[in-house]
């Protein structure tokens, strides 16, 4: 059933608190009982004043999150029932983004912006409940629309800071839309939404004075037909920020240059290689971030930043770059890829927070995870117990589409030998000091895709590598690991190490087939293996067999560890 149809069975607080997963019961004291729901703070604007955030306590937002969730799906369902994709508003949406945004204005002779006054502030209990009655997509019980217009609402609006807020201005600012595409089709205007802001945009000779005109004083102001549409659709503009950019100038639509392609303000990248390059030399970088005092107030002050907070910025200015535009794979790396790429070896490689684990594929880090929360109060090395859960004290290496095109890595012994023989010249600009380093791992099957790996280690460290070894030290902080060998020196890999039962599983009457030539009428492979039968059954799985993995993995720690306590 469709969460759509789910939700619109609703008649009661019990149908939706069970809906959204709660008790009734504590549900409805959260929301009708409870006195404290939110924390209100001032925050500063980036262009002048302040901006009121009201956070929700934990119990509310909890709700609150949950029931965002369920109208993302509720508008999916709408969409995929009606077979059409959103292009109108894209702020707060699955699948949008402000690039997708800024995309719809690219090249364009005109590019004005409106911003909405005080958006969420004017959609009040009433809009929200009425919206949700008769609107004839959602159709909802009254008591049903009661409940969630209680949820999202405080003080008769929508709270800034609350999940549902985004989701839920976009619903009723739909109507908004149509009115103003209606508006951009009758001038010859392209135009979308993003939040509060609103954008046109036309390669027409002369922008249109019904939609917005030049004053007296040379600024800007929205003409009638856009003025009188907005407030027919309930809300109203913010006159100081209406703004009309030229060709011949920069246009920027929600933060992004839209001049020709688009594209990362060249400010902001300075600043994120600068960032990068004071990481790179001393360990460390400082950033500009909103810090909440004690007072309750807030203000942006300068803190040191973390390398999540990097990586995000690294990352948004890389998909900006690449958004729609052809892929080239024997392209050489621009500037802002080989900032990124040194930036990944950096954190990854040069100088990894805790130890990194490099297996063959994305199917042996569920293995080795399954097999280190089984056993984590045997190795507290390697992971953390808190109550029935355990978090690892190692990184297990994410393989994605990123380390693919800048590292050249998505597992496999190819790109393993690459890996290795690059790695000291990789590590070499670095100049940052180590308040305390750890072990790089290479875990590989031990099998004939190895000899390659075990030709670039022995090349590399002028030392015999046969796979016989517990492990091999490479240099600087890189190891390899190679999977036990069997009797006689069999070759294993490290499905070997699982109980023969589940490696006996089927799955939907098919059989598993380890290899690389797969008939998926009669058989299926690793990925399903890992996936639906070793990680979906990890509770029953006996991982006693990959003790001895595990042990290697262990013994590499603590003789890196030993390495670097001995000092130069």
């Amino acid at each position: 059933m469709k969460r759509i149809d789910e939700l619109k069975m609703a008649t009661s607080l019990s149908d939706v608190a069970l809906l959204l997963g709660f008790h009734p019961k504590a549900f409805a004291w959260v929301i009708y009982k409870q006195t404290a729901k939110y924390a209100v703070f001032d925050i500063p604007k980036s262009r002048g004043g302040t901006r009121t955030i009201k956070a929700p306590e934990p119990r509310l937002k909890n709700i609150q999150a949950r029931l965002a969730e369920l109208l993302q799906d509720c508008i999916a369902d709408i969409n995929e029932a009606r077979s059409q994709k959103e292009k109108l508003s894209h702020g707060f949406r699955r699948g949008h983004s402000i690039i997708t945004n800024a995309y719809q204005h690219r090249g364009r002779r005109f590019v004005l912006n409106v911003d909405l006054a005080d958006f969420f502030g004017t959609i009040n209990f009433g809009r929200v409940r009425g919206f949700l009655i008769t609107n004839r997509h959602f159709a909802l019980h009254e008591r049903a629309a009661t409940v969630i217009a209680q949820i999202v609402c405080d003080d008769n609006s929508l709270p800034q800071g609350a999940p549902t807020s985004p989701v839920v201005s976009n619903l009723i600012a739909h109507i908004l839309d149509v009115r103003l595409a209606k508006l951009a089709r009758r001038f010859g205007l392209h135009y979308t939404r993003y939040a509060d802001d609103l954008t046109f945009s036309t390669n027409s000779r002369d922008f249109p004075e019904e939609v917005a005109v030049p004053n007296d004083a040379g600024q800007w102001v929205a003409g009638p037909a856009l003025d009188t549409a907005i407030q027919r659709a309930g809300f109203a503009l913010n006159p100081q920020k209406t703004r009309v950019q030229m060709r011949q100038s920069r246009q920027d639509v929600t933060g992004l240059i839209v001049n020709e392609k688009v594209n990362i303000r060249s400010e902001y990248y300075r600043e994120a290689r600068a960032k990068c390059d004071h990481l790179f030399r001393t360990g460390a970088y400082r950033t500009k971030q909103l810090v909440r005092k004690d007072d309750g107030t807030a203000a942006v002050e300068e803190v040191p930043g973390t390398l999540d907070q990097m990586e995000g910025v690294l990352s948004f200015i890389d998909s900006v770059k690449r958004y729609k535009r052809p892929a080239d794979r024997d392209h050489k790396l621009t500037g802002s890829e080989q900032t990124y790429r040194k930036f990944l070896v950096y954190r990854y490689f040069y100088a990894p927070s805790m130890p990194v684990i490099l297996c063959e594929g994305k199917t042996d880090n569920i293995y080795l995870r399954c097999a280190i929360q089984a056993f984590a109060d045997d190795y507290p090395g390697l992971a953390e117990k808190q109550g029935s859960a355990a978090t690892l004290k190692v990184r297990l290496f994410n393989y994605s589409e990123h380390t693919k095109r800048l590292l050249g890595i998505a597992g496999g012994s190819g790109h393993f030998n690459n890996l290795i023989r690059d790695y000291r010249k990789n590590l070499k600009p670095f100049t940052a000091p180590h308040a305390e380093r750890f072990p790089v791992i290479l875990l590989v099957d031990n099998d004939s895709g190895a000899d390659g790996i075990y030709k670039v280690v022995k090349a590399t460290t002028k030392t015999a590598c046969d796979g016989k070894e517990s492990f091999y030290y490479v240099g600087d902080n890189l190891y390899v690991v190679p999977t036990p060998l069997g009797p006689s020196d069999a070759q294993t890999m490290i499905e070997d190490f699982l109980p023969a039962k589940w490696r006996a599983e089927k799955l939907g009457g098919k059989t598993l087939n380890l290899g690389k030539d797969c008939d998926i009428t009669k058989e299926y492979g690793k990925a399903l293996f890992a996936e639906h039968v070793i990680k979906r059954n990890r509770k029953d799985v006996d991982f006693t067999a990959m003790r001895v993995i595990l042990d290697r993995i262990v013994t590499v720690i603590d003789d890196y560890a030993a390495m670097m306590g001995a000092g130069p």
